[in-house]
Formats: structure tokens, C-alpha cells, sequence
């Protein structure tokens, strides 16, 4: 990618909001260096054009690159080797709310490069998480980094801040999205975490270092979160919640959607329940399914739950029927037993042999009767 490019692209992103599907557009048709000529030109025919060339006019690309390496950060662009690829599907996915189209740079600082998180896997959520929902986002962020599968979230208050903690936990790779510069933090009480990040993993921004967080751009992140992974797991979302935003991304861009359930009386996981209830999302509860389904066919396959192991199972149909015939307390005779069971005389004695030997019953005055054993 040459410098010139760069510089363009650099100077674009000043210019507008993040997540213009216009910019994009126009970008993957002529290229940025040639779009920044044409909106440069001071002989426009239109006061808004005249404005935008004013604009670009004082702006300085290579003072906004020069800035950023001091500050620690790099800007990765279409062309380079670091650039994610499965960001170019954005091209692709057509617009939600005004938004959409990949990125012109995206602001990086971090060790982790961003060509490595094919397998990455978004946690995203609620800011106003119950424990409930914290530890489970911890418990599967946990479960994915140790996987090898890097762990994206936003680091916001919540559901975001326990996927961090849970990745964390386990040193594994973490990474930060941020609707502000790579250089701020916000919230201000994630100051430590964001710069750990930025020591250990990567914090990333598609806003120049410097700018602040909007309303706007909290939901053109949201489309990186959801194009920079193979999956999103969404641990309770309300009715209006940012996270839905990013499920939507999801979906658009064909990835996994996974919801994590909570109980039917939470506000908390309305949103994420509407999600598994019209088949958008499918329910995991734990790590294990989110790896059966972002992993590599066959492997990682989910256990399913299975109660614990009981005297009575595997017992043959005739035996099984002698033993419900069996009293507890009160022995009986043979006689009676078959005579409750159905069952011929010796058929009876035969399988009472057997359960005997088993532990299941036991030969006491009067009859038979069931041990301890027969009802754990």
C-alpha cells in the first residue's frame, strides 16, 4: 500500500463519521487518493462541496500518522499484510442504519496482529449485567482463549468487561474495539484495562487518536466487532440493546450467532430470548457449545448432559418389571410378586436370583423385599 494512500485514507477518515457506506463506496471505486483529489478541488460547484474541500484543506494526514507513533499506535489499511480480509465482507452486507462498508484504516495499538483473528469470537452484552450473565460471559471467554481462539469485545461497563476479565484469566488474547480513539479510554474507569490491553493484545479504533465517543459511532464499532470475528455470543441484551445491533451485523455478514439464555423474568435477556425464539441465534450455555460451532468440523463436539448413572438402568425388561414388583418394606412371596409382575412362577425366580446378586432385593422373613440399593 503506498503512502500516498495511506495519507488519504487517513485524511478521509477525519473528514467523515465512521461507517459512511458513501465513502466506502466511492473508495472501492476510484480509490482514496483520487476521491481526495476530487473532493480537495476549491472550484466546486456547491457550498457543501466548497466546505468538504475546505475542510480537507486543513487537515494534516501525515501530522495525524507522525502523532500516532509517538502515541504508540499503527493505522492499518486495505493492502497491507495485517489488514483482516473478512473486514472486505462488509462490502458485501448491505447497510443498517445508515452504516456499513468496511473501514478505511482502523487505529491499532498492540502487539496482536490483526491478520490473526480469523478465529476470534465476540462476547458482547449488557452494560448492566446481573452476576448471573458476568460470570457466564467470564466462564466462556475463559473456555474460547484456551481454545486458541482470541476473545473481541467492546470494553464497556457489564457483559464487555467480564468477556476482558475472563480472557484475561486465562492469559489469553484479548481484544479491545473502541468507538473512540485507541489512544482514550471510555469509560475512564477501564484506564487500566484498555492500557493493558494495549501492552499485551490490541485495542483497535477506526476513528483518528484523539476523537471522541458518539452515539453514531458506538454502532458502526458494533459492525466491526461483528465483520472482525467468526461468531458473536450475546450474554443478555434488553429490548433496546446495543449488543442486538451487533447480533444484526452478524447475521448479515452470515456469521455464527449465538444467545445465551437467562431466566424468562429478566429485562436483561428479553433481547437475547426474541433472538433463539425466531432462530437467529442459537442457545449455548457454556463454552463448549460455542467451540462445537466456531470450531473446525468435528472437533470440539459438545458433550450432552446426562443424569447420573442409577442401580436400575440397564436392567433387562423382565428383571426391571420383577423389581417395580417388589415391595420396600413388607417382605413377599414369590407367589405374589409374579402374581403383581404377570409373570410365570419360575420367570420370577430366575430374575429374583439375578437382582439378588445384583443387591437390588434380599431374601428376609416372609419373602422378599427391596435393599437400600434398589432406589439410588
Amino acid at each position: 500500500m503506498s503512502d500516498a494512500d495511506r495519507l488519504a485514507r487517513g485524511a478521509l477518515s477525519r473528514l467523515t463519521e465512521p461507517g459512511d457506506p458513501r465513502i466506502a463506496g466511492l473508495v472501492a471505486q476510484v480509490g482514496a487518493v483520487k476521491l481526495l483529489e476530487a473532493l480537495s478541488d476549491p472550484a466546486q460547484p456547491t457550498d457543501a462541496a466548497r466546505d468538504v474541500a475546505s475542510r480537507l484543506h486543513a487537515l494534516d494526514a501525515g501530522a495525524d500518522l507522525a502523532h500516532a507513533a509517538r502515541l504508540g499506535l499503527r493505522y492499518v489499511v486495505p493492502g497491507d499484510s495485517e489488514w483482516p480480509r473478512q473486514l472486505d465482507d462488509l462490502m458485501h452486507s448491505a447497510a443498517l442504519d445508515h452504516r456499513g462498508g468496511p473501514p478505511l484504516g482502523l487505529w491499532v495499538k498492540g502487539p496482536t496482529r490483526l491478520d490473526q483473528l480469523s478465529r476470534a469470537v465476540a462476547v458482547v452484552g449488557s452494560r448492566s449485567a446481573t452476576t448471573y450473565g458476568t460470570e457466564v460471559a467470564a466462564g466462556i471467554a475463559a473456555t474460547l482463549v484456551r481454545a486458541g481462539h482470541p476473545v473481541v469485545s467492546g470494553a464497556a461497563f457489564g457483559i464487555d468487561q467480564a468477556a476482558h476479565r475472563g480472557a484475561l484469566g486465562v492469559d489469553g488474547s484479548d481484544i479491545a474495539v473502541l468507538a473512540c480513539g485507541a489512544d482514550r479510554a471510555y469509560p475512564t474507569a477501564h484506564r487500566d484495562l484498555l492500557d493493558h490491553l494495549g501492552r499485551t493484545s490490541a485495542v483497535i479504533a477506526e476513528v483518528s487518536p484523539g476523537c471522541a465517543p458518539t452515539r453514531g459511532r458506538f454502532l458502526s464499532r458494533n459492525r466491526l466487532i461483528a465483520a472482525l470475528t467468526c461468531g458473536t455470543v450475546v450474554v443478555e441484551a434488553a429490548a433496546r440493546s446495543g449488543a442486538l445491533n451487533t447480533a444484526s451485523w452478524t447475521i448479515r455478514l452470515n456469521r455464527h450467532l449465538m444467545g445465551v439464555p437467562g431466566p424468562v423474568t429478566s429485562a436483561q435477556s428479553q433481547g437475547v430470548h426474541e433472538l433463539i425464539r425466531s432462530g437467529a441465534a442459537t442457545l449455548v450455555t457454556h463454552g463448549e457449545h460455542v467451540l462445537e460451532l466456531v470450531g473446525e468440523v468435528g472437533t470440539h463436539l459438545a458433550t450432552p448432559p446426562r443424569a447420573e448413572t442409577r442401580s436400575r438402568d440397564g436392567l433387562p425388561p423382565r428383571d426391571a418389571r420383577v423389581l417395580d414388583a417388589v415391595p420396600f418394606a413388607s417382605p413377599a412371596s414369590v407367589v405374589s410378586i409374579a402374581a403383581t409382575a404377570g409373570l410365570a412362577l419360575l420367570d420370577v425366580q430366575a430374575a429374583l436370583r439375578r437382582l439378588d446378586h445384583r443387591g437390588l432385593v434380599e431374601l428376609a422373613e416372609g419373602g422378599w423385599r427391596l435393599t437400600p440399593a434398589a432406589n439410588t
